[in-house]
């Protein structure tokens, strides 16, 4: 029998780490709120980028996605079928029916804040609104698993069985994660059921981690485009991403990125 592996340690934050990251999330969460404001039809997803870049300037912070890997903008802007790691340009321009997912990181006093969220252009169709109700909804029901003492599966099927009960399908390439100084850290936090080491992991009071949730109409199969960084779904379906960093507390999931 094959011996299963030990789950790396999963990094816990002080009460004061977690002070910080809540000022980190604050700021995100003020890039989200200029953003919603600011799509509409005829924008462009650089004007889009260069907002966010100003407001987390404004707020004495830095982009977490600049530079990270070679990425070559403050935000991820992903447009219908593109899920995630859309790169924002000049000529990219936002049309009525759109939706459109931001993806925002910043770095405040050396920790991290990411939250993602999907936006209407306009008036969108019913399929569209749907698939971002739904999506929105399974970043929720997760963390409202995410209780001290439940397993990290306890979330991803929390997130997999609201997604597949509406019929659409969650994507398995891209997953969740621990956040803190890094942007990427213990534990993995899939958004589908599963067994593996971190799986089974308790999640004990101090945990940080962003959930995201990626729903696709069609299929949960994604490419990459020739850039490099922007992934799709395969059979170009509509695609939605909703994310939040959340903090395990003894009182239950703290959402760190709102306002």
């Amino acid at each position: 029998m094959r011996k299963r592996q030990p789950a790396p340690p999963m990094p816990l934050k002080t009460d004061q780490e977690i002070r910080i990251m809540r000022e980190a999330g604050r700021i995100v969460a003020r890039v989200h709120a200029a953003l919603a404001q600011a799509v509409a039809p005829g924008v462009s997803t650089w004007e889009l980028d260069t907002l966010a870049a100003d407001v987390i300037a404004q707020h004495g912070a830095t982009s977490a996605f600049l530079g990270y890997g070679g990425f070559p903008a403050h935000t991820c802007v992903s447009i219908n079928e593109e899920l995630v790691h859309g790169i924002p340009k000049k000529r990219r321009r936002l049309q009525a029916g759109d939706i459109v997912s931001i993806d925002v990181g910043v770095k405040h006093q050396g920790y991290i804040g990411d939250s993602a969220w999907t936006y209407a252009v306009g008036k969108v169709s019913e399929q569209a609104s749907r698939l971002m109700q739904v999506t929105r909804d399974s970043l929720y029901a997760g963390i409202a698993a995410a209780q001290e003492g439940n397993v990290i599966n306890d979330v991803s099927r929390a997130v997999q069985q609201h997604v597949e009960r509406h019929r659409f399908h969650v994507v398995r390439q891209f997953t969740g994660h621990g956040v803190g100084r890094e942007m990427h850290e213990p534990p993995q936090v899939l958004n589908f059921e599963r067994k593996y080491a971190e799986a089974y992991q308790k999640m004990p009071a101090g945990l940080v981690f962003a959930l995201e949730p990626m729903v696709q109409v069609g299929t949960w199969r994604t490419r990459t485009l020739r850039d490099k960084w922007t992934v799709i779904s395969q059979d170009r379906s509509l695609a939605a991403h909703y994310e939040h960093t959340i903090a395990i507390t003894r009182e239950g999931p703290r959402i760190l990125t709102k306002l």
